[in-house]
C-alpha cells in the first residue's frame, strides 16, 4: 500500500514540476504518515516556557541599525482568503484609506529603507494561486526591488492523500483540489530549493525575518533586529502573551527530555489534552508567527539533514473538496514553519508587544483593523491608540464573507476606540459615523440598521 501510494504520488509531482528537494521532503513526510505518525505532542512531554520581554532588552542604535542593514524581508503570501470567499491574494483586500496589505507592507519597507540607510530586500513567498495578482499590486512600487533578488519565490505544492490508502487524491471536476500546499514550513525547503538561500547568503545578507502578510504588526523593527543579532541565536519567534482569543490556537512549550523548545499546534492536541491547551495560566505565550534566522545557520543545517529540515509532521485531515464534505476525506501532510524554533540548539524566544501581532483571520478582524483602534503615520506602522483592542463577533450568517461584510458598512468601519466588545446577532447595516462604547450587543430577527452617526453604548434588541 505504502510505497504503492508513494511512487504515484512522486510520478505526480514530477509530472507536475515539482522541485526535487520538495519531492523528497514529501517522500519523508510520506513515510511517517505509513508508520503510524501523527505529529501528536502530549502534555506529559512537555513544560511551560518561560521568556525575557523586548521591554526589558536594552538594544543600542548602532546595533539595531546594523542588524537591519544585515537583514532581508520574506512575507508568506500564499493565502487566497477563502474562508472569507475570495478567490485572489487576501493581502489585496482594501485596509485603510484605499491601500492594501501590500501598499502598506511595500511602503513600511520603503519607509525603513530611508530612515536606516538599509537595502531591505521584500520578498514574497507566493502560490501560483496569488503570484500574478500580487507582482501586478507591487508593480507601482519601482523602487521595491534589489538588485540581484527576485521579489517573489514560489511555495511548492504536493498531492492530498486519499484516507483510506494513501494514494493521491484525484478529482477530474477540478484538478487543481488535487493539491495542497505544504504549510508554511515549506518556507525551508522553497529557498533551499530556489536557490534563494543561496543568493541571500552571497549578496551579504546574513538575517531573515518572515512574517504572514496579512499581519500589518509585524514591521521589520530595527529594535528586534538588534536584539536578534546581539543574541547569536540561529533562531527566533516572537511571542505574545495569550489571551481568551487565542484559548483554540497553539502555543510555545519546553520538551521534557531534552529541553528544547516546541510549538504545538491545535492539530498536534489530543482530545483529552484539549483542556491543557486551553489553560492560560499553565501556557501563557503563543506564537505571532513573525520569525527571524541566522541564513548561514539554516544553509548549515540543510546542509547537515540533505536539505529536509526535518520538522514535526502536522496530519491534517479534510474533505477532497472542502466546500463539499460528500467529497472523500483526505490527509494534508503539514509543517509549522514555527516548529524550526526545536530543531536549532540555542533558539531564542522573545514576549513582544500585542501591537506585532494584528492578524487579519476573519471579518472580525478585518473590522476592528478598518476602524479606528488603530492610526497609522508617516512610516505606515500601526499605533494602536485605543486602550484595549474590542472583541468582535459577527453573524457569520450575515458576515463573514467580504462581498457580504462590505455591503452592511458601506460608510466604512464605526469608531471603536472607546468599544471593549460588539456582537451582532442578525442582519445589520451601519450607517455613517457610528460610535461603539462599551459592550454592544446587537440582536435581530429582521434586516435593521444602525442610523448614522448614532452611538452604541448599551445591549439593544429588535
Amino acid at each position: 500500500m505504502g510505497s504503492a501510494g508513494l511512487k504515484k504520488a512522486r510520478d505526480k509531482m514530477v509530472a507536475a514540476g515539482v522541485d526535487a528537494i520538495a519531492i523528497e521532503t514529501f517522500a519523508h513526510y510520506y513515510r511517517l504518515l505509513e508508520h503510524g505518525e501523527t505529529g501528536m505532542i502530549p502534555e506529559a512531554s512537555i513544560d511551560p516556557v518561560q521568556m525575557e520581554s523586548l521591554a526589558d532588552v536594552e538594544v543600542s542604535d548602532e546595533a539595531a541599525a546594523a542588524a537591519i542593514r544585515k537583514t532581508a524581508v520574506i512575507k508568506l503570501n500564499g493565502g487566497l482568503g477563502t474562508s472569507m470567499g475570495m478567490d485572489r491574494a487576501k493581502s489585496l483586500l482594501c485596509v485603510r484609506r484605499g491601500l492594501s496589505f501590500l501598499d502598506i507592507i511595500a511602503r513600511q519597507v520603503l519607509h525603513l529603507r530611508s530612515e536606516y540607510g538599509a537595502p531591505l530586500p521584500l520578498i514574497f513567498m507566493n502560490s501560483f494561486r496569488t503570484s500574478g495578482d500580487t507582482m501586478a499590486a507591487l508593480a507601482r512600487y519601482e523602487d521595491l526591488p534589489v538588485e540581484g533578488l527576485p521579489l517573489e519565490f514560489l511555495q511548492n505544492k504536493e498531492p492530498k492523500l486519499q484516507a483510506l490508502d494513501l494514494s493521491p487524491a484525484s478529482y477530474p471536476k477540478d484538478p487543481d483540489l488535487e493539491w495542497c500546499p505544504p504549510g508554511h514550513g515549506d518556507l525551508y525547503t522553497a529557498l533551499r530549493g530556489t536557490g534563494l538561500l543561496d543568493q541571500l547568503i552571497e549578496a551579504g545578507y546574513r538575517y531573515v525575518f518572515v512574517s504572514n502578510s496579512d499581519n500589518l504588526g509585524a514591521v521589520p523593527d530595527a529594535r528586534v533586529a538588534g536584539w536578534f543579532a546581539d543574541s547569536g541565536a540561529p533562531f527566533a519567534i516572537e511571542a505574545v502573551r495569550r489571551t481568551p482569543s487565542d484559548k483554540k490556537g497553539g502555543h510555545f512549550a519546553r520538551r521534557k527530555s531534552d529541553g528544547r523548545i516546541v510549538l504545538r499546534e491545535t492539530a498536534q492536541t489530543l482530545p483529552q489534552d484539549l483542556e491543557a491547551l486551553a489553560d492560560l495560566d499553565r501556557h501563557q505565550f503563543c506564537s505571532t508567527n513573525n520569525l527571524w534566522f541566522d541564513l548561514v545557520a539554516m544553509q548549515n543545517e540543510l546542509d547537515r539533514r540533505d536539505g529536509i529540515l526535518g520538522l514535526p509532521m502536522i496530519r491534517n485531515v479534510k474533505h477532497l473538496d472542502p466546500a463539499d464534505k460528500s467529497t472523500p476525506e483526505v490527509i494534508q501532510i503539514e509543517t509549522a514553519m514555527g516548529a524550526a524554533i526545536e530543531v536549532f540548539q540555542g533558539s531564542q524566544l522573545i514576549e513582544v508587544s500585542r501591537d506585532r501581532f494584528v492578524p487579519v483571520k476573519t471579518t472580525n478582524d478585518l473590522l476592528v483593523l478598518r476602524s479606528d483602534v488603530y492610526d497609522i503615520g508617516r512610516d505606515f506602522v500601526l499605533d494602536q491608540v485605543a486602550v484595549e483592542i474590542p472583541y468582535v463577533d459577527l453573524d457569520a450568517h450575515y458576515y463573514k464573507l467580504v462581498g457580504d461584510f462590505d455591503k452592511r458598512f458601506p460608510e466604512g468601519a464605526p469608531s471603536m476606540r472607546k468599544a471593549h466588545s460588539l456582537k451582532v446577532a442578525g442582519d445589520w447595516t451601519f450607517g455613517h459615523g457610528v460610535q461603539v462604547v462599551g459592550e454592544v450587543d446587537l440582536t435581530a430577527t429582521s434586516a435593521q440598521r444602525v442610523p448614522a452617526d448614532a452611538v452604541l453604548s448599551t445591549s439593544s434588541d429588535a
